[in-house]
């Protein structure tokens, strides 16, 4: 696990903004101290959800997307680190880990355009990054902790099923709240093929994508998902548009399709209308729907992680970016939380 870099004290005063008579969410999060034995650190604290960041955009680049996507990780630690913490924010609740640091391995595509070498050489960093996703949510799983990654692109959805998997033993299910199926075919990793990959290689089963944009699906990734029982879907243009279907019905489908074991939840930023992210749109669900989204799927206790990637701040636009991801965790955690609290309010 030589690539986390812990989030450590220094770290945690470096953003946090003390006030009076306010107690921030940064005051009453766990940290760990040191990486000697990750796994018993995190099976024997009493913390339910892992926080880590990915900062990378070098399987976005692969993808031949626009870089920026590393930079989500910093604005999402500004914000979320103060807010308030109260009954509603449960930060007690929460381990802020520290992120995977691939700052090596972004220095070696900096400055390179969009040549198919660079691009090949790109999707080879790529898959190394998968390794090391792959082994840090093993790791949190394995201790029974839910992680909630944050940052980087899509690619990083592959290692987070597949160290599900692999520490449950058993294939998962996914739904992703995503314009795009990033089901595209096996040509060497990127951003747009984690779950295809992953479904090939029997890490996933059963996968929903809530909301794709019918102009930027393929005719082909229409047949494939059409072919196979355990790929369902649905479109922004038949819920939003033509209201042929309605969100409420659809997250129940979807609900149908994954919930019965564990399962995944995958928030791609480029989803939701006008948030700046590796595939800004002007046509996308609004942030209220995609928190609605997250809070529906936290309240499954099959629920075993929380993904969110693509966003790719700017420095005039980070504190938005901050502000949606911190609704987006804390909004799971609540929802997540809630299931447990329920069963200690029931009489024996």
């Amino acid at each position: 696990m030589n690539k986390l870099v812990l989030f450590n004290i220094n770290d945690l005063d470096t953003f946090l903004k003390k006030r009076p008579n306010e107690s921030k969410f940064g005051e009453h999060i766990k940290i760990l101290s040191n990486t000697t034995n990750i796994y018993e650190s995190l099976r024997t604290l009493d913390v339910s959800y892992v926080i880590f960041g990915i900062p990378e955009d070098i399987g976005v680049f692969a993808n031949y997307g626009h870089r920026g996507t590393a930079k989500a990780w910093e604005a999402t630690l500004k914000v979320l680190l103060n807010i308030q913490s109260n009954i509603h924010t449960k930060a007690n609740k929460v381990l802020v880990l520290g992120h995977l640091d691939f700052s090596k391995e972004m220095e070696k595509i900096d400055h390179l355009d969009n040549s198919d070498k660079n691009i090949a050489k790109a999707r080879k960093l790529t898959e190394k990054i998968d390794r090391h996703v792959t082994e840090l949510v093993h790791t949190i799983v394995s201790a029974g902790k839910k992680p909630i990654i944050i940052g980087g692109g899509h690619n990083n959805a592959y290692g987070n099923i597949k160290g599900t998997s692999l520490a449950y033993k058993k294939p998962i299910n996914v739904v992703n709240f995503d314009a795009h199926s990033d089901f595209r075919k096996e040509e060497g990793r990127h951003s747009g093929n984690g779950f295809s990959y992953a479904y090939a290689e029997g890490f996933l089963k059963n996968y929903f994508i809530f909301g794709l944009h019918e102009n930027y699906t393929s005719h082909l990734i229409f047949k494939t998902l059409d072919k196979f029982k355990a790929l369902k879907y649905n479109t922004f243009e038949a819920i939003t548009i033509r209201k042929d279907k309605k969100f409420k019905s659809e997250l129940e489908r979807a609900a149908k399709h994954v919930t019965e074991k564990a399962f995944g939840v995958e928030v791609d930023c480029d989803a939701i209308k006008f948030i700046p992210s590796s595939a800004i749109t002007p046509s996308g669900f609004s942030v209220k729907k995609a928190r609605a989204f997250v809070t529906y799927f936290g309240t499954h206790e099959n629920a075993a992680y929380l993904h969110i990637c693509e966003a790719a701040p700017t420095a005039d636009t980070e504190v938005i970016v901050g502000k949606l991801i911190t609704y987006l965790i804390t909004d799971f955690i609540r929802a997540n939380q809630s299931i447990y609290e329920s069963r200690q309010t029931i009489p024996n």
